[in-house]
């Protein structure tokens, strides 16, 4: 059993892209928060810290929605298969970032809704457009402008990276075949304790360092942010359809652009601003497609 098919495709759209949008800006407040502490705080240590608050407030809103009667359904295949790419996606993804300038980290993450599109067409026969590959193509030439990887330093890290972004991509995927009756509050709690699990094992084979309160009070802000993000990724992925929802990754850049801009005063130069451009222009023309589209076109698409 999978979701079933949403009564209002379009309205089921709106919902994904708000959710993916709120998530990204999620994400990248919990990244600000979490470089502050990774200057002093091993990798490991600190996402494991930030994961155990990020478990325990998830349980608490689990148990506050009523919830956790559903815990055992977590053992689900799906479920696991689900949190096992999360997790694995997490430490490839920072082991990459630790070899790699994050310009060409970010570059590589963003290629995540192109492989969650293709996906989208072979495994839930979904009928994307040319118009919305232009889109999503245009919008990673966006980000490859706002970011301007050097290519001199693509390397083996580089296909490590690579490999994280499949994994996210997978994870996405099999989100949506994630049966309906489970809650998404549970799959977002099996992620954070299967990341918090698989650093606290890789923390072992790091030294630990002394946390001051300030430190363990930002992993604990940040643990809210990323528990925020995690949700609503998940709500995403479980709402209309993939090929619309998932160029609306893009906006956590312009979020960081933003909070770059606010914390440490970063100021984009003239191709940053292009490349701003090209991720505006891309998401508004998803978007004018989506309203141009009748309920009727938009269920066939991910009916057949």
């Amino acid at each position: 059993m999978t979701l079933p098919l949403p009564a209002d495709p379009r309205a089921a759209n709106r919902r994904g892209i708000l959710a993916m949008a709120a998530g990204m800006a999620c994400f990248v407040t919990n990244d600000t928060l979490v470089k502050y502490v990774s200057q002093s705080l091993p990798a490991p240590q600190l996402i494991f810290v930030r994961g155990v608050f990020a478990t325990l407030l998830l349980f608490a809103i689990a148990a506050a929605m009523g919830a956790l009667p559903l815990l055992p359904r977590l053992a689900d295949r799906k479920v696991v298969l689900r949190a096992a790419f999360d997790a694995f996606a997490t430490v490839t993804y920072l082991v990459s970032l630790f070899h790699l300038p994050i310009a060409n980290a970010t570059a590589i993450n963003m290629a995540t809704p192109l492989f969650i599109t293709l996906f989208a067409v072979i495994a839930w026969r979904e009928r994307v457009g040319a118009g919305r590959w232009i889109a999503i193509a245009t919008g990673f030439a966006g980000v490859l402008l706002v970011v301007q990887p050097a290519g001199s330093v693509f390397n083996a890290y580089a296909l490590l990276c690579l490999a994280g972004t499949l994994l996210h991509a997978s994870r996405d995927l099999m989100t949506r075949a994630i049966a309906g009756g489970i809650p998404s509050i549970l799959i977002t709690l099996s992620t954070a304790f299967a990341v918090t699990l698989l650093a606290g094992l890789w923390s072992l084979f790091t030294a630990w360092q002394p946390a001051s309160l300030r430190q363990v009070g930002l992993l604990a802000a940040a643990s809210v942010f990323l528990s925020g993000g995690y949700f609503l990724l998940t709500v995403a992925m479980r709402a209309g359809e993939m090929s619309v929802i998932a160029p609306f990754r893009y906006t956590g850049l312009l979020c960081a652009l933003v909070l770059g801009f606010a914390v440490w005063g970063d100021v984009p130069n003239g191709l940053a601003w292009g490349g701003i451009a090209l991720l505006v222009g891309a998401g508004l023309y998803v978007l004018h497609g989506e309203r141009a589209r009748t309920p009727r076109e938009a269920l066939d698409s991910i009916s057949d």
